[in-house]
């Protein structure tokens, strides 16, 4: 390529500007998130990350949508090989003591979506659609007011193992599953 001309298009380019917005808030939190640490931990131009997001809230909303949408997917596909409510308790169990939910990064990146969506009210759509994928997958095998507590214990384990110093085992959780289904 000769000098002056432009580089081919780069297709990639947004969705790797979205995955670096929440590799940069994992690191810096929201509150630390600009459109220079974006652009560099995208390996892009500023101009692009300008370019593809009008603004920085935007830019926010999208890489939180995609958190929501990648963290629904895990939760219904490991809910998804459930075939009864054993199935589903067994599944449950291991969203809270396993890799689908307590996965640091995940953990983190949850906790600046909810402070954000407190903050910004056109974002709460993307909590309430990640709860609303979460309680759909869950419908299936328990009632309405179940589906809620289930729903809240997963996303509050996790975050209290996080920083508890002597978190629960999945001796503990199952028991606790077990109580609220009523198993």
């Amino acid at each position: 390529m000769s000098e002056g001309r432009s580089r081919p298009n780069d297709p990639d380019r947004r969705r790797r500007i979205v995955t670096a917005t929440l590799d940069v808030i994992a690191e810096h939190g929201v509150a630390g998130t600009t459109h220079r640490r974006i652009a560099a931990a995208a390996a892009v131009p500023l101009g692009s990350v300008t370019y593809y997001f009008a603004s920085l809230e935007e830019l926010l909303t999208t890489a939180f949508t995609q958190l929501a949408e990648e963290s629904s997917d895990a939760f219904r596909a490991r809910l998804a090989g459930a075939r009864d409510r054993a199935g589903a308790r067994a599944a449950i169990i291991d969203i809270i003591a396993g890799s689908v939910w307590a996965e640091p990064r995940t953990l983190l990146l949850s906790y600046e979506l909810y402070a954000f969506a407190a903050r910004h009210r056109s974002v709460s759509s993307v909590m309430q659609g990640w709860m609303n994928n979460s309680r759909a997958a869950l419908e299936r095998f328990f009632d309405p007011l179940t589906t809620r507590a289930l729903d809240a214990l997963v996303e509050g384990i996790g975050i209290h193992n996080s920083i508890d110093p002597d978190p629960l085992d999945r001796d503990a959780i199952t028991e606790i599953v077990n109580r609220i289904t009523g198993d």
